[in-house]
């Protein structure tokens, strides 16, 4: 059996990343596989695309709005639209890469924590209060959190791994690598499942 990564891809403003969030993890046990979170700057992608923040889309913002909030009630997620969307998550992404290295077994819930804290709350994480917060709510030790997100090699390895990201193909969020496949979009749920489940076809 393939035991390689399912390669989970997002930045952390993206809706439809978090509503992938809540269901990737689940979804590789099924199969028995695990996943790689890899949060990249989206924004740094849209400069080679030429796209836009969804909600920020003339008629398909409004439309995305609608749909993100529907979807979550299909998938029995509580979600809110931010008020401030989107937002740069460069702090928490670099977090999230210091836990991965350090204190890898906090890292995942730490980045759960994050979308919870944007897209359950409405708070952009993008405080030293809010990260102090989101480490008290892991169990991170707070200070060594703190001071590692302005650590050099923490901001090289976000660099490295949006344009790692760039360089697969990543164009948006969220995005599911599987054994080389690539799928776009939480709406891809089914058809990722099916190919776990087949092996491709």
């Amino acid at each position: 059996m393939n035991k390689e990564p399912i390669e989970f891809y997002f930045d952390f403003s993206s809706p439809y990343a978090f509503l992938t969030s809540t269901w990737i993890d689940e979804l590789a046990k099924k199969h028995d596989r695990f996943v790689k979170w890899t949060p990249i700057m989206l924004g740094v992608v849209f400069k080679t695309t030429g796209m836009k923040p969804l909600f920020h889309q003339p008629l398909r913002g409004d439309y995305g709005m609608l749909d993100f909030k529907r979807t979550a009630r299909l998938l029995g997620v509580q979600a809110i639209v931010p008020k401030e969307f989107p937002y740069v998550s460069l702090m928490v992404s670099r977090a999230f890469y210091w836990l991965e290295k350090h204190d890898s077994e906090r890292a995942v819930p730490f980045a759960k924590a994050v979308f919870r804290r944007y897209f359950l709350a409405g708070i952009a994480p993008t405080a030293d209060v809010d990260l102090c917060a989101l480490a008290n709510e892991v169990g991170a030790d707070v200070q060594a959190l703190t001071a590692g997100v302005v650590d050099l090699e923490v901001k090289e390895r976000l660099k490295m791994e949006t344009q790692n990201a760039s360089d697969k193909g990543v164009f948006g969020a969220p995005f599911v690598i599987v054994d080389a496949e690539p799928f776009w979009g939480n709406d891809r749920k089914d058809q990722i499942d099916a190919w776990l489940e087949s092996g491709g076809w």
